[in-house]
């Protein structure tokens, strides 16, 4: 069912790779391996015991260290597909690890938070890479990633995630209310699960363990991408017709996950639910 490595975590950035990688074994994934500097391991391990911790060389800051590459690169062989980014912070030393790791990794690759951020100073490097490449960001992300203010992005989304994800060869999901997945060749998906309660931390990087964990289901990336969305949306829509809308954290959407995956393969969920449509 998958093994994806997660390259995630920095000093107070404790859940962004706990949510990333437990959400992976939530929607159906079976190892998740987290490659995250040594002296925060302890603190995430104690609420996610199911994730394999790879403690990794790290800077003064507790961020990742330049020096833990050829480990990453190492760990990146064995695994079936790579997340980096979440939690990682924007530590001058670490932005520069992430760049270098992107350019040469060999496996599919899935880059969301942090590691946006760090691959904004320098978004051609993607186009070095063989394997495919997923990338998650929201409205203030993607007006990084293409060097324009978040008001440019918010008046075209479709025009800029469209010409960017074919700029850059890549996937790229344009996170928000219906968010927008772009394919390198042009098409455009509306996601219409989810709802306004799903607007909360963690949110985002449970998106990113949901679509990873559609590829180690199978899927190919642009097909995990667009399901991984939908049914982190619609983990969302249980929980709100569970608890409701107002307070749904990302562990209730954590929660969900499961019972998400069990309706859709069940084929519980209306076909009025969900319309991917080309645009």
């Amino acid at each position: 069912m998958g093994d994806v490595l997660f390259i995630a975590g920095a000093a107070s950035y404790y859940g962004a790779p706990y949510f990333s990688a437990m959400s992976f074994l939530k929607a159906g994934g079976g190892y998740a391996r987290l490659a995250a500097p040594a002296s925060i391991i302890p603190f995430i391990a104690q609420s996610g015991r199911e994730i394999v911790y790879l403690p990794q060389r790290e800077t003064a800051a507790l961020s990742l260290s330049l020096k833990a590459k050829p480990d990453l690169l190492s760990l990146s062989e064995k695994a079936d597909m790579v997340v980096i980014g979440p939690g990682l912070s924007l530590q001058e030393e670490t932005t520069k690890l992430v760049r270098e790791l992107a350019a040469v990794i060999s496996k599919p690759l899935l880059i969301d938070g942090d590691g946006l951020t760090a691959v904004a100073e320098r978004p051609e490097i993607l186009l070095k890479r063989k394997a495919p490449t997923i990338l998650t960001p929201h409205v203030g992300e993607m007006a990084r990633l293409v060097r324009r203010t978040v008001a440019e992005v918010h008046a075209d989304k479709v025009g800029i995630l469209r010409k960017f994800a074919a700029d850059v060869g890549a996937t790229v999901v344009l996170k928000g209310a219906h968010s927008l997945i772009g394919m390198a060749d042009g098409r455009l998906y509306v996601n219409l699960s989810g709802n306004p309660g799903m607007a909360t931390a963690g949110s985002g990087d449970v998106l990113t363990g949901c679509i990873a964990a559609m590829h180690g289901l199978g899927l190919d990336e642009e097909r995990a991408t667009r399901k991984g969305v939908f049914l982190h949306g619609y983990a969302g829509d249980l929980a709100a017709r569970s608890k409701g809308q107002d307070g749904i954290t990302a562990t209730d959407i954590l929660e969900f996950l499961p019972y998400a995956l069990r309706e859709d393969r069940e084929g519980l969920i209306s076909e009025t639910c969900y319309h991917p449509e080309r645009v």
